[in-house]
């Protein structure tokens, strides 16, 4: 069998020129080196040098094993240099998995000045997983899960890093627009827009509504924030979002946030990923520099 000893042993005798030159290269003796070639020939059974005085020229064999050397050993080489590279976190895919719909473009935020940052990192978005992304990290699917409601399970973190206020979002020419506050009352005769999520994990509904005993007029789904927001400035109902989300909207659309009781809803995003890989550099740094993007 030819091992990758073998293929260094040929590659250096040829580069070297010499078996004494070949030698040092290896880190060997030279009466070392010349044990290693006879080992190597008797192995294979075909002699892979024919030797002219001090020269060693390599046989019609010899030159095919070059060959294979030149073409394999870069190969290796390539892929320790990597495995130090993943061995330290600098190198890899990180997969991120979201579990909040308008967090979408919260991320893409994060995304850019992180690509910058780790150039050998890809980073893949798994919106697949949105409402289900527990049983994606411990499936190993996904490495990071970006969500507003962790749930807290054995060899699972959760790193808060955007801290971020609910609203009620209404046109500006809306009843409600110059309220300070709305209550559940006023809702009764909304039609209430969302995301197409169960209703228990609805801010709107667990936070607000549901603790009141009230429900809105209708409750209305639509899968797009852009949509949601059109729906939402010419008139045709309400929908709960995040303050930032709203505001950057705001400038475009004629649309206002209007608080949530007169405490408002504070909500935060975090990271949630696996115990085991804590330690990974660039998962690390990917959570520290979440922490310092703000909307």
């Amino acid at each position: 069998m030819i091992d990758r000893s073998n293929l260094a042993v040929i590659r250096e005798v040829e580069r070297s020129g010499s078996v004494t030159a070949a030698a040092d290269a290896l880190c060997l003796t030279q009466s070392a080196l010349s044990h290693t070639i006879k080992k190597i020939e008797q192995h294979l059974g075909v002699a892979i040098w024919s030797r002219e005085g001090r020269r060693m020229r390599l046989t019609q064999a010899g030159q095919y094993l070059l060959n294979l050397s030149n073409r394999l050993l870069p190969q290796f080489e390539h892929a320790e240099e990597r495995m130090k590279q993943f061995a330290l976190g600098q190198r890899g895919t990180l997969r991120v998995g979201m579990e909040c719909h308008p967090c979408y473009q919260w991320l893409l935020k994060v995304v850019s000045p992180y690509l910058s940052k780790w150039p050998d990192v890809d980073v893949d978005v798994k919106q697949k997983f949105q409402f289900g992304g527990i049983g994606a990290l411990f499936g190993h699917e996904i490495d990071l899960l970006v969500t507003p409601d962790p749930l807290y399970r054995a060899g699972l973190i959760f790193a808060p890093v955007f801290d971020y206020e609910q609203i009620l979002v209404v046109s500006r020419s809306h009843p409600l627009a110059n309220k300070a506050y709305v209550t559940p009352k006023h809702l009764a005769d909304q039609v209430l827009i969302t995301y197409p999520v169960e209703i228990e994990r609805l801010d709107i509904y667990n936070q607000f509504l549901l603790p009141a005993g009230q429900a809105p007029k209708r409750h209305k789904v639509i899968e797009t924030t852009d949509i949601m927001l059109q729906m939402v400035a010419s008139g045709r109902g309400v929908a709960a979002l995040p303050r930032w989300l709203v505001n950057e909207y705001a400038s475009k659309l004629p649309i206002k946030a209007v608080k949530l009781g007169r405490s408002g809803i504070a909500k935060q995003i975090f990271l949630g990923f696996r115990q085991t890989n804590a330690d990974l550099d660039y998962l690390k740094g990917f959570v520290t520099l979440a922490h310092s993007i703000r909307s």
